[in-house]
């Protein structure tokens, strides 16, 4: 059920984007990850609408959004999210990217430095071409195949929530990931996984020069710290923060230790 005190919009393109946000002052714009959608940013929604314009969508083919026809070139979606910039008359935003969405986030800040005020980089990853082919490939196995196979998102979420999620996590957050999958587009998450593994290719942190924090789950087992790490040392100037009893869906795992840091992180820009 959507909070009352947010609002929805659709954007006028095509694929239309699904939006979903509350507050005023400077934009915040929250990008999920593969298996998601913009009810996975609820509680910062929440949380930053008192001081930000905090915005949360559901990329092309996931949640209210429309899909699309045709194959996906994974550059698509930062063209998608410049548009969202548009739709609220925004020149620039502090954009939020977990996993693959933060992927999407460090393409937008190469290719449009000027739209981003600062980056928060959550449970992301090097992009799958630099992920030995043992993890690429269960990746790839424990979610792409059991659908091309038969069987519906909402048949494997159980089992992907429980390797991605801490056994530490706040009640209901295993609970809340198998919903968003359980609602998954299965033919657009298929492409989203085709595209991610095979084209999500950036390796440009030479261009991003705007404030970054990379966050990620002391648990998180697919992101593993040594990868955020890793990204911290190849953006000049990264901060680096671990949240403690969270896995790789640390926003919504422990929504309060990762609202403090985000929050702390801002006030340190001002």
């Amino acid at each position: 059920m959507l909070p009352t005190s947010f609002s929805f919009i659709k954007t006028e393109t095509r694929p239309s984007i699904a939006l979903e946000y509350a507050g005023s002052g400077e934009a915040v714009i929250m990008l999920h990850g593969i298996g998601g959608n913009r009810t996975n940013w609820w509680d910062q929604i929440d949380f930053l609408k008192h001081q930000y314009l905090a915005i949360a969508w559901d990329a092309r083919g996931y949640g209210d959004s429309d899909d699309y026809k045709g194959g996906l070139i994974f550059a698509d979606f930062s063209e998608d999210l410049a548009l969202v910039l548009s739709r609220f008359e925004l020149e620039s935003a502090h954009i939020v990217g977990l996993s693959m969405g933060g992927r999407i986030a460090m393409e937008f800040a190469a290719k449009f430095p000027h739209k981003v005020k600062s980056l928060a980089l959550v449970d992301t990853h090097l992009g799958f071409q630099n992920m030995t082919e043992e993890t690429r490939n269960a990746f790839v196995e424990s979610r792409r195949e059991p659908l091309l196979a038969g069987k519906e998102t909402k048949d494997i979420a159980p089992a992907v929530a429980a390797s991605l999620c801490s056994k530490n996590a706040i009640p209901g957050a295993i609970e809340k990931f198998i919903e968003s999958m359980a609602n998954l587009h299965k033919d657009s998450y298929i492409k989203a996984i085709e595209s991610s593994v095979n084209n999500d290719s950036f390796d440009d942190y030479d261009r991003i020069n705007t404030p970054a924090i990379v966050i990620v789950g002391e648990d998180d087992k697919l992101t593993p710290i040594s990868i955020a790490e890793e990204i911290q040392q190849k953006i000049a100037g990264a901060r680096l923060a671990v949240i403690p009893n969270a896995g790789h869906l640390s926003n919504f795992e422990q929504p309060d230790s990762f609202n403090t840091v985000l929050a702390d992180f801002y006030k340190s820009l001002s």
